[in-house]
């Protein structure tokens, strides 16, 4: 039986619509979901999100350890009723332009008490190490995008960051030259393996979302 990947990006995030908000935040480098205008609100795309999946057979969902997409995952989670696997390896690009040092997040028992749909009993499979260049987060998110599916092997989904989008995707295909990917807030990228071939049939697709972003922000 084919095998489906379903790769997907957070929803908006809070400093894409308040930058000032990194100067006074407690972790400057893992923003959460914009919860505020309903055009722009994170949380609502993220539901968005979710309803486009509810009825795919989706067997387990793994998301990024950045509150936004834990957010995001857990969005979808609720649609779809299963637990959410938080996964170092599709973390954000830790990139030292962008970070001063290595992103402080909420530990893995701090997420699950705000979200017990999170499976303490899963370990990460790949670990994100800071700092990295840009072919790195391609790399290592390609590696754990090929390692999940052929550890689980039913239809999943990856939650994740615009650059883990893209090295997911080209980690599957077994590219090592960028594909065009539209990785907007809150897309889909859909990868189908057919035996040992893998096939995109789904890139970067936004038709779930009321709003779009009219230029795509990675940081």
């Amino acid at each position: 039986m084919p095998q489906t990947v379903w790769i997907a990006r957070h929803g908006n995030r809070l400093d894409f619509v308040n930058p000032e908000w990194f100067l006074t935040a407690e972790r400057p480098y893992d923003p959460p979901l914009y919860d505020g205008d309903e055009g722009d609100n994170g949380f609502i795309q993220a539901m968005q999100l979710g309803q486009r999946l509810k009825g795919e057979k989706i067997a387990h969902i793994f998301a990024s350890p950045f509150l936004r997409t834990v957010q995001t995952a857990n969005q979808v989670a609720e649609a779809l009723d299963l637990p959410i696997k938080v996964e170092s390896g599709l973390s954000e690009w830790l990139n030292p332009r962008w970070m001063r040092s290595h992103p402080e997040k909420l530990s893995l028992e701090a997420l699950h008490a705000l979200y017990p749909r999170i499976d303490l009993t899963y370990t990460s499979r790949v670990i994100a190490e800071y700092p990295e260049m840009g072919e790195t987060a391609l790399e290592r998110s390609g590696q754990t995008a090929r390692s999940l599916a052929d550890e689980f092997p039913e239809d999943i989904l990856l939650v994740g960051h615009g650059a883990s989008v893209v090295g997911a995707a080209m980690g599957l295909l077994g590219v090592t030259t960028k594909p065009e990917i539209n990785a907007a807030l809150c897309c889909l990228v859909k990868v189908i393996r057919y035996e040992q071939e893998w096939v995109m049939e789904l890139n970067g697709d936004t038709s779930h979302l009321t709003r779009t972003e009219k230029v795509i922000r990675f940081h």
